[in-house]
């Protein structure tokens, strides 16, 4: 019976297990075997070896240097700030109780809303064009300093305007989820709390901190791994041409690799593929050790 139930179960696993291969491990294998072959010729399949050129190359490409400067400029400013501004907010949502449904609604707004169209408004507030300077440039102009070009001008700009950006549309999730973690913690605690006459912020660093930490830890790994993803938020401020702009990110090298004005080099793009995975996954790892001694499970 036991022999019989285990047949039947990967029977009904069979599916999904086809599926995953198809579309997940089979493409996995092949970027591996593709970021080997050196001088690979797409039209022909044919290559003129194995070896580590295309890993060389890729780290030798002054694009892709950019690309990871860009990358780990938006990782480390956008994960912190938007986790920890999340994390204010929510508390502020946690002790409003009169239109609290309403805040939590207009906070989530941005997540529902395409990332081009949000992309589209940026622009339109931080743009200078032949009729004006954009809002942002007159709202700086009216406390007495010069406008400033975010979307062609100096780096320092655009890269405030793209983290400006990514913290705006990845901050409605976090603060859905740190939400919900605060309206978890049981009132018992803070009631034992009160009635020992401990401080609010011993309160707050105490229990409040502890009891929601495993969800902290979750938002800033998975803040992590899609910061170092992060694509069509640069696209969606500065066009399709990230090069050019110097705008460029880790994905967006690998992208134009195989489709941009540079594609159809698969192997430098699996090659860079492969550095951003050793990228994330080291990261990841170091997160996890660190979660050990600080996350209360």
């Amino acid at each position: 019976m036991k022999y019989g139930n285990n047949k039947k179960a990967w029977l009904y696993l069979l599916p999904a297990i086809a599926f995953l291969g198809l579309f997940m491990v089979y493409p996995l294998i092949d970027v591996v075997v593709y970021s080997f072959e050196e001088s690979f010729n797409f039209a022909s399949q044919t290559y003129s070896g194995v070896g580590l050129y295309n890993f060389s190359y890729v780290l030798r490409d002054p694009y892709f240097l950019q690309a990871i400067k860009n990358t780990f400029i938006l990782v480390i400013i956008t994960v912190p700030l938007s986790t920890g501004i999340a994390l204010l907010i929510s508390l502020g949502l946690n002790s409003i109780k009169k239109l609290r449904d309403l805040y939590q609604t207009v906070f989530f707004l941005p997540y529902v809303t395409n990332t081009l169209a949000v992309g589209l408004v940026f622009m339109i507030l931080f743009k200078k064009t032949a009729y004006t300077d954009g809002m942002v440039n007159l709202l700086i102009q009216l406390f007495g300093g010069s406008s400033v070009d975010f979307i062609d001008g100096p780096y320092w700009a655009k890269m405030f305007v793209l983290c400006f950006y990514t913290i705006w549309v990845v901050m409605p999730f976090k603060i859905l989820i740190l939400t919900s973690a605060l309206a978890s913690v049981k009132q018992d605690y803070y009631n034992a709390a009160k009635i020992d006459g401990t401080a609010k912020w011993r309160t707050y660093y105490k229990i409040t901190l502890p009891m929601i930490s495993p969800m902290i830890f979750y938002l800033v790994i998975t803040g992590f791994i899609g910061a170092f993803k992060a694509y069509s938020d640069a696209v969606a401020l500065f066009g399709t041409d990230l090069n050019a702009a110097g705008m460029n990110t880790i994905v967006g090298y690998v992208y134009d690799m195989l489709y941009g004005n540079s594609g159809g080099y698969p192997s430098y793009a699996s090659a860079a593929a492969l550095i951003l995975f050793a990228i994330v996954m080291t990261i990841t790892c170091i997160n996890l050790m660190i979660s050990r001694k600080n996350v209360q499970y």
